[in-house]
């Protein structure tokens, strides 16, 4: 969720600015990467796309991002119900989103091409012109995520590394994807291995996991619930290990041997 447009929208919250006109005009990433728990949680796809909106709102205000995101929350909707094939998504998608722009409409259209062709993930990307990664524009990101995720849609392994082998800004990409066929296979459908090596201090897997039954509560109960606590001062102590570290790295390569 991080990026030049959502610093700056982020900043506007921080001065005063309401939702409503904090966001910035930007067709990033950001409202992506945080749409799919709204497609994994809420049922009424009308609801969904409100929400969608709002959600991209407080930080895009680029009609662009909104489509991307609304596309991701769908996939994530489809995916959590197992139905993640092509035909059924792209049929959905087409109907859910009518005012949809023509460039948009037409990506989907070559990642459903692509898919009818049985090409791999990466060529598609090379197809589109991030052929040396994918970038952090929305028109570029979702067509690739969607690729990896119909490609792999019950692998989540296979997804996200192939997906990682595209490059470019992979921490969004493989954000998006993750969590994508993760509403579809669940915490069992993660692998044990990469759940074991999680460290997130002071957010831990079981923190994480208390936010997750938090989350369910709030959905299912419509009540708000209070969000599981870290301890004061955590985040901050961490962020500032990791300056000091970043700094470290960067003075020693002004140093010899470069």
């Amino acid at each position: 969720m991080r990026g030049a447009a959502t610093l700056r929208a982020t900043l506007k919250l921080w001065l005063g600015f309401p939702p409503a006109t904090s966001g910035v005009f930007s067709a990033g990433n950001g409202p992506a990467m945080r749409s799919p728990v709204l497609g994994a949680a809420i049922d009424d796809l009308s609801t969904l796309r409100t929400l969608v909106r709002a959600s991209t709102r407080v930080t895009h205000t680029d009609p662009k991002a909104e489509h991307g995101a609304f596309a991701v929350a769908l996939a994530a909707w489809y995916a959590r119900r197992g139905r993640d094939t092509p035909a059924a998504f792209f049929e959905a998608y087409r109907a859910a989103a009518p005012d949809a722009p023509d460039e948009f409409r037409e990506l989907l259209a070559r990642v459903e091409a692509s898919l009818a062709a049985g090409a791999s993930t990466e060529a598609f990307a090379e197809e589109i012109g991030c052929g040396r990664g994918v970038t952090g524009y929305v028109y570029r990101t979702v067509p690739v995520t969607l690729h990896a995720w119909l490609s792999h849609p019950r692998d989540y392994q296979a997804a996200v590394t192939v997906v990682i082998r595209c490059g470019g800004d992979t921490d969004s990409t493989a954000a998006i994807v993750g969590a994508v066929v993760g509403a579809g296979v669940g915490r069992a459908g993660i692998p044990s291995g990469w759940r074991e090596r999680l460290w997130e201090w002071p957010r831990s897997v079981a923190w994480m996991d208390r936010l997750a039954a938090a989350t369910v509560a709030a959905v299912t109960a419509g009540t708000p619930q209070r969000p599981p606590r870290v301890l004061p001062g955590a985040g901050l102590m961490r962020n500032l290990v990791f300056l000091v570290v970043v700094l470290a790295h960067a003075a020693r390569r002004l140093l010899p041997p470069y």
